[in-house]
């Protein structure tokens, strides 16, 4: 009998090899159940948070009629005017953690879904280390330095070389589509899939989603309208046209109605601002 019950325990495990595969990768990510890097992600996420709820800030003043730059790196060196250089390099490194954790998704993560669902999902994940990856390294940037962010420069370098405008003007066709991306991560709400609403109440899932869903589409038309304005620095040799998100702010602002076309962006970021610390709370981590 004993020797049966051993036969069966074998050939169970041989049948089931999803068990066997989860208990690998269990041990293939000791980081991710680590509480102490929970704790630091979910820290990087509410920073992230902060600098978007400070852009949304920045970008209802241009709205107003305020000229303060109103981009990411203007949101960080507000932090810094303010006496708060630490903040900064907290807010640089809970998202080079996250970026870190993006990462490590984007090579070897969501083995748990299918083969064609896992190629999208590692693809948001290398998006997502973009964007953590820029604005930390924009906070370490200001909290050594505490200039400008120097993009416009950037891309002036760039259009002198010979190369330049083919290379500005597939980096704005990039960045299109990346806003394109974003944009129906909010409209498909594909974004609900990181998260673990257990435990949650309906009220706090439903105000969760429909955030998500208004930052994410909010952002999309940010990121589209810099994607575009680089675009047209690439095709016209002129740099200043694409010195990021503060000149698409302005030339929003500049155009009829754009006062209150900014204001609803503004509302639009500040909303993922407020998803992005739900999304603190409720991420799989």
């Amino acid at each position: 009998m004993e020797i049966k019950s051993d036969l069966a325990d074998i050939s169970d495990t041989l049948l089931r090899p999803g068990l066997v595969e989860c208990r690998a990768l269990d041990k293939d990510r000791p980081m991710r159940d680590s509480k102490t890097f929970g704790l630091i992600a979910r820290g990087g996420l509410v920073c992230y948070a902060l600098v978007h709820l400070l852009v949304a800030w920045l970008a209802a003043q241009v709205a107003l009629g305020d000229q303060a730059k109103a981009d990411k790196a203007g949101a960080l060196q507000m932090v810094v005017a303010e006496g708060g250089a630490w903040l900064l390099w907290l807010i640089a490194a809970g998202l080079a953690v996250l970026a870190l954790w993006q990462l490590s998704e984007a090579i070897t993560g969501h083995r748990h879904v299918k083969a064609r669902r896992r190629v999208v999902r590692r693809t948001v994940s290398g998006i997502e280390v973009v964007l953590y990856g820029l604005v930390s390294y924009s906070a370490v940037k200001i909290a050594v330095a505490g200039a400008d962010d120097g993009q416009g420069s950037l891309v002036a370098e760039i259009l002198a070389e010979s190369y330049g405008q083919v290379l500005v003007t597939v980096a704005g066709i990039g960045v299109v589509v990346v806003a394109v991306f974003l944009a129906q991560r909010g409209i498909r709400k594909t974004f609900v899939r990181e998260l673990d609403f257990g435990g949650a109440s309906g009220p706090a899932r439903t105000t969760t989603i429909r955030l998500g869903q208004i930052g994410w589409i909010a952002l999309a038309a940010a990121y589209g309208t810099v994607g575009v304005l680089t675009v047209i620095a690439a095709v016209t040799f002129d740099p200043a046209k694409a010195s990021g998100l503060d000149a698409a702010l302005k030339t929003l602002a500049a155009q009829p109605y754009g006062g209150p076309m900014l204001l609803a962006l503004a509302a639009g970021i500040a909303a993922f601002g407020a998803f992005a610390l739900l999304d603190a709370r409720f991420r799989k981590i």
